[in-house]
């Protein structure tokens, strides 16, 4: 018997029976079951549940028109509002796959999720619609967008919502303003409203559990992002495993503040309310004040986020004018939650905060603290049907208790490979005791009691607020700088964001008179705002190996002193 199971949530099974069923069912199923009830709420504004499935239906019929077949990948690429989840459930009811991006990537960046995936179709909101235009106008004829579906903010709330509900003033201009559609070379542009007023019947739902749904990308240590080829039933079982773990059910009120772009956003707040039949309180970003508003009014049960999030919270000035009471479940992952904060939680309000941990890699979740017995600072025991492992890098043995070494980790969970790679995802994968395992990557320890500690990663990355950034791929576009000969990229320490991004520099000697700001303000134009250096350091010369390799171990550790 595995240690942790006497820490297991007696109500539970270790494993669960998954649904024959695709993630579309999951809308269809709760359309059925509860159409007048509340399925997404945003700035005062209710969607139900039937709502959500007749658009997601019409936006479906509407992609097939614009060419879309099953197994097609569409762009999906939005910060959280009410049309990023009749989007996600479109693409899918379209029998075709989603490609989740960032809605920080700037152009130089989109390029690359429009031509690795083979994406012809693209949805997006009117502020990112220029760079999303942008980046296909910039590509060859054949690699570039057909079509580009653009919403605005203002399609999804009534701009002149007062009260709890209203939007923060300092976003206004920002969800108010309705963007023009950008010219889109070889292609066209749709307005949202036009889409959505197909009248067309979708085409047949064609797939099922082992069909591709999902392909999120995931930086490494080399070179640009890999997607991540997720199945209906990987997708499924976290979502079906979430709502157990967390005792979901059609009364969840979740408050959906992590983005939805991202794996854990994505999994463990939309598709297991979704699953559950619960209602998603939508936010497009983060404002202490507007959470603590929603949090109160709408009696928020299940809360999901970041530990900076929770810090921020408990800041406020008006803190102690926000009733919290309703919060029944609060975990979350990306970054530790100090011991300090874990313990006023639990005096004033009775929570424990339930850390987490996953990677896009695993759909999320694969290991999580049981809600009962959580342990602060831990990544938790391996989540249902899962087994996790620590294993000697190098030799591939399993360690003894307390020893560190690389986690590795089996289970329905897991993803399928990267998609056209298959070097790496033979390189992502052993066989261990006769099963696949995925190598995380990350350097961890179990305890006697089962419950896995991160301890150092084996992959160079950086953790800016839970936004991990790949030190290779933001080299790779400093590269494309005119003053910049060399840089490297290393983590500094930072009092709120845990690490922050660091760039060594080495300028070309026709270049020497470039300041740090200039190359910040660069970076800026050409990268997400979180992979951007803080800090620049010229240096004459990096130090290298005996074959010629940059050492920014060296580096880094230098930093740390």
């Amino acid at each position: 018997m595995r240690p942790h199971y006497k820490f297991w949530p007696r109500r539970l099974p270790h494993a669960i029976t998954l649904p024959a069923t695709s993630l579309w069912d999951n809308l269809a199923t709760n359309a059925r079951r509860y159409p007048d009830k509340a399925a997404l709420v945003f700035f005062g504004t209710t969607v139900s549940y039937r709502q959500l499935m007749e658009g997601a239906e019409r936006l479906a019929a509407r992609l097939a028109q614009l060419g879309v077949q099953r197994g097609d990948r569409v762009v999906l690429c939005m910060q959280n509002c009410p049309q990023l989840v009749v989007a996600h459930f479109a693409i899918l009811r379209a029998n075709a796959v989603v490609v989740p991006v960032n809605p920080m990537n700037r152009a130089e960046e989109l390029k690359h999720y429009i031509t690795d995936p083979d994406t012809k179709v693209a949805i997006t909101t009117g502020d990112l619609a220029p760079e999303m235009a942008k980046a296909s106008n910039a590509l060859a004829t054949g690699e570039r967008l057909a079509h580009l579906v653009v919403t605005q903010f203002s399609d999804a709330f009534d701009v002149g919502v007062t009260g709890m509900d209203a939007p923060p003033e300092a976003w206004m201009e920002w969800l108010g303003t309705r963007h023009p559609l950008p010219a889109l070379e070889g292609g066209q542009a749709h307005a949202w409203v036009d889409a959505l007023a197909c009248t067309d019947a979708p085409p047949a739902l064609s797939v099922g559990p082992t069909d591709l749904a999902l392909l999120p990308y995931t930086s490494g240590t080399t070179g640009l992002p890999k997607g991540c080829m997720h199945l209906h039933k990987s997708v499924m079982h976290n979502a079906v495993a979430s709502s157990l773990w967390g005792n979901g059910s059609a009364d969840n009120v979740t408050l959906a503040v992590v983005p939805m772009f991202h794996i854990t956003g994505m999994v463990s707040v939309m598709h297991t309310s979704i699953y559950c039949g619960a209602t998603l309180v939508i936010m497009p970003r983060w404002d202490r004040d507007l959470a603590g508003r929603l949090i109160s009014r709408y009696q928020v049960t299940t809360w999901t986020n970041i530990p900076t999030m929770v810090i921020d919270l408990l800041g406020s000035p008006n803190f102690a004018s926000y009733d919290l009471s309703s919060l029944a479940y609060i975990g979350g992952g990306g970054a530790a939650m100090p011991q300090a904060v874990a313990q006023r939680l639990l005096e004033q309000y009775g929570l424990r905060y339930a850390e987490g941990y996953g990677l896009t890699e695993t759909a999320a979740p694969s290991h999580a603290n049981p809600p009962d017995h959580p342990k602060q600072q831990c990544l938790g025991i391996p989540f249902m049907s899962t087994d996790a492992r620590v294993i000697d890098p190098d030799t591939l043995q399993e360690l003894p208790v307390g020893e560190q070494g690389e986690i590795i980790i089996h289970g329905p969970e897991v993803f399928e490979g990267y998609w056209k790679r298959p070097d790496a995802t033979a390189s992502a994968f052993i066989e261990f005791e006769g099963k696949r395992f995925f190598r995380s990557g990350d350097l961890g320890r179990m305890d006697e009691d089962g419950y896995f500690f991160l301890t150092d990663r084996l992959k160079r990355m950086i953790n800016a607020s839970g936004f991990k950034v790949w030190p290779a791929e933001v080299e790779a576009l400093m590269f494309r700088h005119p003053a910049i000969q060399e840089a490297c990229i290393i983590a500094a320490k930072d009092s709120y964001r845990g690490e922050t991004v660091k760039a060594v520099v080495v300028l070309r000697a026709t270049h020497k008179d470039t300041t740090e700001q200039q190359i910040i303000d660069w970076c800026r134009e050409n990268m997400a705002v979180y992979k951007v250096p803080r800090i620049v350091q010229f240096v004459p010369a990096l130090p290298k190996s005996g074959s010629g390799k940059v050492m920014w171990r060296a580096l880094q550790e230098q930093e740390a002193q």
